[in-house]
Formats: structure tokens, C-alpha cells, sequence
């Protein structure tokens, strides 16, 4: 049976805007208490206002783990204990590894694996008491790998991984670990991206069902919290997505990569050369919030 939310507290990172935000709007609607926490306090602060009463913010940073210990210990005391813990903050930067910007590359490992780890032990102990649960927001890339992504699949696959040995390591705590693995979906994020990189755009529009569809932040945040509520190993959005983790050798098949070929020798190098003429590794959005100006 589906636990139910009200007044079970929920951290989440990555709560600034996107899936974490709207995810900690459905998860209001259901009675939750929310901790919001992520770099960008004016958003936050907005979030934390629009939910109401009842629910908080930290600004912290999930590659310090002072920081996002610090915000964890926080909400535990403030709204008296952790029951569920979404660990969503993650960037996705541009380029071929064989242009990429090193600093970009390891940035994102940074945030989108080891933030994850840096999160998941800091909450531990709260969940442990709380017999609580463990999200981590993955992603369809985990298993899909495609050109000019490597750093964001690489990232997904290892989180994705991490979730699971974390659930091996917990289960006997009665602890929960799952996680999430969204296709596109229609944030600032994906829209960035295709809004800087024309190849971007062409590239996810070739790939094959149902690896191209667009999913909106609500359906999104209204899957993700209702596999909160079931304490689930895997979530999937849309649904389809699930055919592409029973399948997740395809993808890198020989047969996907003499299908993809022609396009991948067209569109990869016009990749190369749109992101260096930004100059940037990053949208814009996300070069000024990793360069912390």
C-alpha cells in the first residue's frame, strides 16, 4: 500500500526550479513538508513561498559535504526528523569529449555523482531512524548513451549505480533506495540546451521512440512522487522508458550504431564547432551558477 505523505518531511536537491521544484509542489499538495535546497536562494526563497507555511530552504552545495551536511542537520532540526530524501541537483554540460572542456567534464561528475554520495551519507542517519527512503534522480541516459553527452551519461550511469549498491547496503536498516530515470523533459535545462546547440535539437529529434519523447515537468513531478509514495526501486517517465532499461545493451549495439551513423557523422562536428563559438561548456544559466558569480 502507498504510504501516505502527510506530514512526512522531504529534502530535496536541485529545489531551485525544474523537476526538484515541481516535484516539491505535488509533494505539498499531499501533505508533505518540504526542505528545498540548492545555489540559487531567490529561487528557493520564491518556492519555499509559494508552498506555504510549514516548509523551509538552505542554500548549500552538493560537492561540499559541509555544506549539504549542514542543510541536512538543518532540516532534521527544524522540522523535526528526514523521511525521504530526493537526491535531484545535476547539471549537463555540451561537447564531444574530444573537444570537451576538462573543468565542464569534471564539474559535472562532481555535482551529478558524487553530490549524490555526498547527500545520500549525510541523510543517512536520519533515514536509518526514520526507516526512510532514498531517491536518486537518474536518468533514461543511464542506459542510452548518446554522442556529445558523455559527461551527463556517464554521471547517470554512475549514479544510477551507486543506487543501487546503496539499496544492497540499507535494505536490512529498513532504509529504501530508488531511482528515478526521466527521458526529456520540458525544464530550463533541456530548453537551454536546445536553445544554444541547433544540433542538439536535430540530434534528439532523429533518435528512436522512445528514446525523443518530451515529457512536462508536471506529469514528471506527479510520476516521481507517486514512486515516492510507493518507496519504488526504479521509477520511469514516461513508462516507456522502462523498454529502454530491458534494453539496455541496444543503444550501444552495433546495429543502433550503423542505424545512428549518418547522423551522428553530420551533426557531432556542426556540435563541436556551435559550442565553440558560445565559448562556454555550460548554458548560460549554469556557467555563471558553477562559477558561483
Amino acid at each position: 500500500m502507498p504510504m501516505s505523505m502527510s506530514g512526512k518531511v522531504v529534502a530535496i536537491t536541485g529545489a531551485a526550479r525544474g523537476i526538484g521544484a515541481q516535484t516539491a509542489r505535488e509533494l505539498a499538495r499531499r501533505g508533505a513538508r518540504l526542505a528545498l535546497i540548492g545555489l540559487e536562494p531567490d529561487e528557493l526563497a520564491a518556492v519555499a513561498a509559494e508552498l506555504g507555511d510549514g516548509h523551509v530552504w538552505f542554500e548549500a552545495d552538493v560537492t561540499d559535504p559541509e555544506s549539504i551536511g549542514t542543510a541536512i542537520e538543518k532540516t532534521a532540526q527544524q522540522l523535526g526528523g528526514i523521511d525521504v530524501v530526493v537526491a535531484n541537483a545535476g547539471i549537463a554540460p555540451f561537447g564531444t569529449v574530444r573537444h570537451h572542456d576538462p573543468k565542464a567534464f569534471t564539474k559535472t561528475i562532481d555535482v551529478n555523482l558524487n553530490g549524490v554520495f555526498h547527500t545520500a551519507q549525510a541523510a543517512m542517519p536520519h533515514l536509518v531512524e526514520r526507516h526512510g527512503y532514498l531517491l536518486v534522480i537518474s536518468s533514461l541516459s543511464a542506459f542510452t548513451p548518446i554522442g556529445g553527452m558523455a559527461a551527463y551519461t556517464a554521471s547517470k550511469a554512475g549514479s544510477e549505480a551507486l543506487a543501487s549498491a546503496l539499496s544492497s547496503e540499507t535494505s536490512h536498516l529498513g532504509v529504501a533506495v530508488g531511482s528515478a530515470h526521466p527521458s526529456w523533459i520540458d525544464t530550463d535545462l533541456v530548453r537551454d540546451a536546445s536553445a544554444d546547440l541547433p544540433s542538439f535539437r536535430a540530434m534528439r529529434a532523429k533518435l528512436p521512440w522512445p528514446m525523443h519523447s518530451t515529457t512536462t515537468v508536471e506529469d514528471c513531478a506527479r510520476a516521481i512522487t507517486a514512486g515516492i509514495e510507493r518507496r519504488a526501486r526504479r521509477i520511469y517517465v514516461p513508462r516507456s522508458v522502462m523498454l529502454m532499461h530491458w534494453l539496455r545493451n541496444l543503444p550501444s549495439s552495433r546495429l543502433v550504431e550503423l542505424l545512428m551513423k549518418p547522423v551522428v557523422r553530420r551533426l557531432l562536428p556542426q556540435m563541436e564547432q556551435e559550442v565553440a563559438r558560445l565559448g562556454r561548456g555550460f548554458s548560460a544559466r549554469n556557467q555563471k551558477l558553477q562559477s558561483g558569480d
